[in-house]
Formats: C-alpha cells, structure tokens, sequence
C-alpha cells in the first residue's frame, strides 16, 4: 500500500502498478499518517511517501509523533534520503562544505518571529544556509525580510544559489548573490543556498572552502 501527497505519488507512478494507493492534497499530512499507521498496525506493509530526506522536512518524525500519540505498534522503517539542500549543493558545487544551518521560511507550524530570530543567529554565526519554502504567491515578504538579516552580516557579492524542480522537468539552476538572489524567479519548489563570508565561485562552482591548505 503506497500513501503520500498526490503531487509526489506522481513521480513514482512507474513504482506503483498494482498497489493500492491513497494520495491526498497539501495540509493533509496528520490524515495520512494516520491512515498509514493503522493500516500497517494492522498488518498491511505500507509505504509512506515523502520528497527528499523523509527526516528533514519529510514524514518521519509525523509517523513516529502519531504512533505514540494513537498508541498504534506499527513498525516503522526510515528510509533515507537525498534532502533537497543536499541534491542542490551537488548541483551547484559544494557551498555546503562546512558547518550549515537549515531553516523553512514557512510559517505554516513556526511562528515568523521565531524564524526571524534563528535567520538572525545563522547570519551572526556566519553559517552558510539552506532555505527551504522561500517563497510562494501569497508569501513574499519573508524571502525579502531573510535577505536584509543575512545582509546585516555578509556582504552583497556573498554567493547564492537557487535550486528550482530538482531533478524534474524544468529544473532551473542559478548562481547569484545576496545582492541581486531576489530579483531570480523564486517559488515554493526552490531552495535557496547562501553562503558564508568564505565562500567564493571556483572555475563556475559554488564553494565554501573547509579550510584545508593547498
């Protein structure tokens, strides 16, 4: 049994022929791990389904949450991942060679000011960052808002990336910098790399250097 967000069941349809599927819209993920957890405690194996990493951003932390909340044995297995701030960064080189820190600019479940001040902590802490949901229709100002926090602390030519449709048709990959980065079209299926004071462009690579001596 295979159950998931629709839009990501999609992409593994050539996976699926002949398993009973459930698939469901965004803001449904408390239903469907519910619905996983009871159909595997009661005996079916199943598979939930989450992009990237399912323990960065992903399902598993829900499943186990819900499990010990409903009481339900079932067995669960963590499959891991290639988290989209790891596929970007192979991408567009290695900006994410030293310490890093991810933060989603989706209000959804945090709180914006909570976000606000973990922006301001990595930028002071002259991390390089990952930021996922940077953008949607009705969310703007918060990609703006991140800018002017990592501005504070690091220069305009400090290098940016941005990951659209990893891996998909139509995956777009641009390398900016914290200049410019918000003039680039920028929506929810993008990830945005910033990098630290260090880091530079290298034969067209996005890198932050790790410190060796060369």
């Amino acid at each position: 049994m295979i159950v998931g967000y629709r839009a990501y069941v999609e992409l593994i349809a050539d996976l699926t022929a002949g398993k009973e599927v459930i698939a469901t819209g965004m803001t449904q993920e408390v239903e469907r791990c519910e619905t996983a957890l009871r159909r595997a405690a009661s005996g079916a194996i199943v598979a939930l389904v989450s992009s990237g990493d399912p323990g960065i951003y992903g399902m598993a932390g829900l499943a186990i949450e819900q499990a010990g909340a409903l009481g339900l044995e079932a067995p669960i297995e963590i499959v891991p991942g290639v988290s989209a701030s790891g596929a970007a960064a192979a991408r567009l080189g290695a900006p994410l060679m030293l310490d890093f820190a991810s933060i989603s600019l989706s209000d959804l479940l945090v709180p914006w000011p909570q976000i606000r001040d973990r922006l301001d902590a990595v930028a002071r802490a002259d991390l390089a960052a990952a930021l996922y949901n940077p953008r949607s229709h009705k969310r703007v100002r918060q990609l703006e808002e991140a800018a002017e926090i990592f501005l504070r602390y690091r220069a305009a030519t400090t290098p940016v990336g941005i990951a659209t449709a990893l891996s998909l048709e139509g995956e777009r990959i641009v390398q900016s910098d914290l200049g410019h980065f918000l003039g680039e079209e920028i929506g929810m299926r993008s990830i945005v790399l910033i990098g630290n004071s260090s880091t530079r462009i290298v034969r067209g690579w996005m890198v932050t250097p790790r410190g060796y001596r060369l």
